[in-house]
C-alpha cells in the first residue's frame, strides 16, 4: 500500500496514527516507509509525507483496508488530510 498524504489536522492525524500499526500488524503487514526523509529527483513531488507498507499479498492488503478494524479509524487520517492511498502488486 502506498500513500501520499498532506496533514492539516496534526492532532487528528496522530491519534489516527497511534491506532494505525497494529491493524497493519493484524493483517501480516509492516511499515517499509513512514514519513522520513524524502526528496524528489524527478517530476512533482507527492505530498509531503510518503507512507509504504509492505504486505504478504495483494489480497492481504485489501484485506487489511477492508477490515471493520481499519474502517473504524480511516476516517481519521481522511477527516485530517487530503492525498491518494492506493495498493501496488508487488514484484516477488
Amino acid at each position: 500500500m502506498v500513500a501520499q498524504i498532506d496533514v492539516h489536522d496534526a492532532d487528528t492525524y496522530a491519534k489516527y496514527t497511534a491506532q494505525t500499526p497494529g491493524t497493519v500488524a493484524n493483517f501480516d503487514g509492516k511499515f517499509i516507509v513512514r514519513a522520513g526523509q524524502w526528496e524528489s529527483l524527478e517530476g512533482d513531488a507527492p505530498g509531503p509525507r510518503v507512507v509504504v507498507i509492505e504486505f504478504p499479498s495483494y489480497a492481504r492488503a485489501k484485506e487489511w483496508y477492508n477490515s471493520e478494524e481499519y474502517q473504524a479509524i480511516v476516517g481519521l487520517r481522511q477527516g485530517a488530510s487530503t492525498g491518494s492511498a492506493f495498493i501496488v502488486e508487488g514484484a516477488d
